[in-house]
């Protein structure tokens, strides 16, 4: 079992800490995905627009899972390094959506999500010190961005 003596309260607000990163990026996300995202070209791996949703449902989930377990271990010389990277992270991934779908730049959104991909793998190479289920966790976020990485970097050069 990943979690033992779960204090709940405090896992809720670090799931929904997280959660707030995709609020804040939906802000921008919803209203372009019919308008301006459905006129870009995209490359034939792109997934439907309903997978989106759900994956990164599951993604910020698993942050704030992680980000807990983090919260929760003992006590570490990395802990301060660790958060910090969690917050910069947290902030860049809410900063592309801005990026892509709320200036509708492709270029910059690609600038942007290699320094998150980045502060992803400092980051869970911060957590792995502190909590190695909270690193492992991180690992289909990590996916999911370089993924997205291709991607974004496919739709500046086709459009």
């Amino acid at each position: 079992m990943i979690l033992k003596n779960v204090k709940i309260p405090k896992l809720i607000l670090s799931i929904f800490v997280c959660h707030l990163a995709g609020i804040f990026g939906s802000i921008f996300t919803v209203s372009s995905i019919p308008t301006w995202y459905s006129t870009l070209a995209r490359p034939e791996f792109s997934p439907p627009n309903w997978v989106f949703a759900p994956v990164w449902l599951s993604l910020y989930t698993l942050m704030g899972v992680s980000l807990y377990l983090v919260l929760e271990a003992k006590k570490s010389k990395f802990r301060k390094t660790a958060l910090s990277f969690f917050g910069i992270q947290l902030l860049l991934n809410a900063v592309w959506s801005y990026l892509f779908f709320g200036l509708q730049n492709p270029f910059y959104a690609l600038v942007e999500i290699v320094f998150l991909w980045a502060f992803i793998l400092f980051t869970a190479y911060y957590f792995y010190k502190i909590s190695k289920k909270s690193a492992y966790l991180l690992i289909p976020y990590l996916l999911w961005v370089s993924f997205a990485a291709i991607l974004n970097y496919f739709i500046f050069i086709l459009n």
